[in-house]
């Protein structure tokens, strides 16, 4: 049976792979150097650092709503046996022609324009069952230019700081412990606990039939856990998404994380409530758009990119059952969603300022392979 890591949200998820790209297996690789050195037979990505192969991979299988052995042979996947990974090579070469002949090398075509999570595109357009509704340009695209315009999101974080409690009842949690259960698809759940502690620090355990999973960030690195399996570090990118999900769980500290707040000029909808949109950017990262209730100003939504060299991974986390604890009000479930499948994660019990073992923070020996289920292409 095959199985999945998810490193997002807050947890690390390992369970059976119906359907769900088995990529995720594959090792982590030193960041300095290329794809084409960590990895064997190489001929298109071997130039990209290694550690964003694997986000790279995922999101072929995200465009396309495949796993691995579409391309890959199972155990095997250096080599060339399959058709399909001829195909995506040479998919991949066009796409970067594209790009280089139409939009001066910039990346506005990639395999998700055209495959919308299907594995053949649509040549002849879909007939709507219902009329589409309008749309204004406004915003639809991530332009930068048009975001110099907008108003700053200040005001938007400080009246969600409001909302959960204020500043001074914030600045008095530390640390952080809380235990619930992820819902997984067929309804089964497995035992979860989070350690945290300010600004950004943050472990998940995941408690599986087979051992713990753990999904770690210390505030500066982290690492992925399985059973039966050694540590692996998180990629570059992994690693930013991992300091946003725990400075998250300390919001007076979300702001600092950003170069810029800017308010989307027109509000969007989560679930049947209106949000107010602010895009928050640094530099070298993709934008991060957090989305505010209107009416109570708590964050419910919050959604970011892992950058690849083929296009962007969404990750959406959607936060909900806000209740007070300590004076603070903290959200007791939040859903995780990628394009390969979502879980959610409900808690049962939040404890503040309890005392957390500093070990739980410090990162294990890395002992992993470089060499074990390789990724081609």
């Amino acid at each position: 049976m095959r199985h999945w890591v998810v490193a997002s949200g807050l947890a690390m998820i390992t369970v059976a792979a119906a359907g769900i790209p088995a990529v995720l297996r594959a090792s982590a690789t030193p960041a300095e150097k290329t794809a084409g050195e960590a990895f064997k037979n190489i001929q298109v990505l071997k130039n990209i650092p290694a550690d964003e192969l694997i986000p790279t991979m995922l999101f072929i299988s995200a465009s396309l709503g495949v796993e691995c052995e579409f391309c890959h042979v199972e155990r095997a996947m250096d080599k060339d046996d399959k058709k399909t990974k001829k195909t995506a090579r040479e998919m991949m070469r066009m796409m970067q022609a594209i790009n280089q002949n139409n939009f001066s090398g910039q990346r506005e075509v990639t395999c998700n324009t055209c495959h919308r999570g299907a594995i053949r595109p649509e040549a002849i357009p879909a007939i709507l069952a219902e009329a589409r509704k309008p749309v204004s340009a406004e915003g639809e695209r991530d332009d930068e230019a048009a975001r110099s315009g907008w108003p700053s999101g200040d005001a938007v974080l400080a009246k969600y700081l409001d909302a959960v409690g204020g500043k001074a009842a914030l600045d008095k949690v530390a640390t952080r412990v809380e235990k619930g259960n992820a819902l997984l698809g067929g309804g089964r759940g497995l035992p979860i606990d989070i350690y945290a502690k300010a600004p950004d620090l943050r472990v998940s355990v995941m408690h599986t039939p087979n051992g713990e999973s753990v999904t770690a960030y210390n505030g500066k690195e982290g690492w992925l856990t399985a059973p039966g399996r050694p540590p692996r570090e998180m990629s570059t990118s992994d690693d930013y998404a991992a300091k946003l999900d725990a400075t998250a769980i300390f919001p007076s500290h979300l702001a600092a994380l950003f170069d810029q707040l800017k308010l989307q000029p027109h509000s969007e909808k989560v679930g049947d409530n209106a949000a107010m949109v602010v895009w928050a950017t640094t530099k070298g990262q993709p934008p991060v758009k957090l989305y505010f209730d209107r009416q109570s100003g708590l964050l419910v939504r919050m959604l970011h990119y892992t950058d690849t060299a083929l296009g962007l991974n969404p990750v959406q986390l959607d936060y909900a059952d806000y209740r007070d604890v300590g004076g603070v009000k903290t959200p007791y479930r939040w859903t995780i969603a990628r394009p390969n499948g979502a879980f959610t994660i409900q808690l049962d019990a939040v404890q503040d300022n309890a005392p957390i073992d500093a070990a739980r923070f410090e990162k294990p020996a890395q002992t992993a392979s470089t060499s074990d289920t390789p990724a081609t292409h």
